[in-house]
C-alpha cells in the first residue's frame, strides 16, 4: 500500500508520520512517538486497553487506522498531565488504589475522562455504561468504580490539580 503524509496534533504537538493508512493508530503511538500508555491489549478493538481521545471522544486506538486521523488531535494517558501534575482522573485512580496489575488501567483512565469532560455530573449507571466495554481482568471493578466516583467528586467541586491531595475518604 503507498505511504502518504499524515500530520496529526498529538498531546499538544503537531506530528508527521509518513505512512500507509490502513496503519493502526496504536502502532504509531507506540512505536513512532514512544508512548506507552495506551496498551496492546486484544488488537480487535475489544478489550479497551488502547484506548485514546481523538477530539475529546474515546477510540480503539488499535482499531482506528491513520489514514482517518488527518489533522485531528489525540491525547494518550502522558497527554493528560499538567505541569507535571496528574490529570484530576488520574490522581482518583492513584487515591482510591484503583489498579491491581494495571494494564487496563490507561483505557479506564481514558474512557473516565472523555465520559467526566462530556457529563460532570455522571450517574452511577452513566458511569458503568461508559466503562462496560473497558475489561479488568484482575477484578479491581469496585475501585476503579469508586475512583471514577472520585474523580467526578474533585472535577465538580473544582479543585486544581495542584491542590488534590493523597487522601483516601
Amino acid at each position: 500500500m503507498t505511504h502518504r503524509r499524515y500530520r496529526l496534533d498529538i498531546n499538544g504537538e503537531m506530528v508527521a508520520f509518513d505512512l500507509a493508512p490502513d496503519t493502526p493508530l496504536l502502532y504509531v503511538l507506540r512505536n513512532d512517538c514512544g508512548l506507552n500508555g495506551p496498551k496492546f491489549g486484544c488488537g480487535l478493538g475489544e478489550c479497551g486497553a488502547c484506548v485514546v481521545l481523538v477530539d475529546g471522544r474515546a477510540v480503539r486506538a488499535c482499531a482506528t487506522k491513520i489514514g482517518t486521523l488527518e489533522g485531528r488531535s489525540v491525547t494518550t494517558l502522558e497527554g493528560l498531565a499538567t505541569d507535571g501534575r496528574p490529570h484530576p482522573v488520574q490522581q482518583a485512580f492513584v487515591e482510591m488504589q484503583a489498579a491491581q496489575c494495571g494494564y487496563c488501567l490507561n483505557g479506564m483512565i481514558m474512557a473516565t475522562v472523555a465520559l467526566l469532560t462530556r457529563n460532570p455530573k455522571a450517574s452511577e449507571a452513566e458511569i458503568r455504561q461508559a466503562l462496560s466495554r473497558q475489561l479488568c481482568r484482575c477484578g479491581t471493578h469496585m475501585e476503579i468504580l469508586a475512583a471514577v466516583r472520585r474523580a467526578r467528586d474533585l472535577m465538580a467541586s473544582g479543585v486544581e490539580q495542584d491542590s488534590v491531595q493523597e487522601k483516601r475518604p
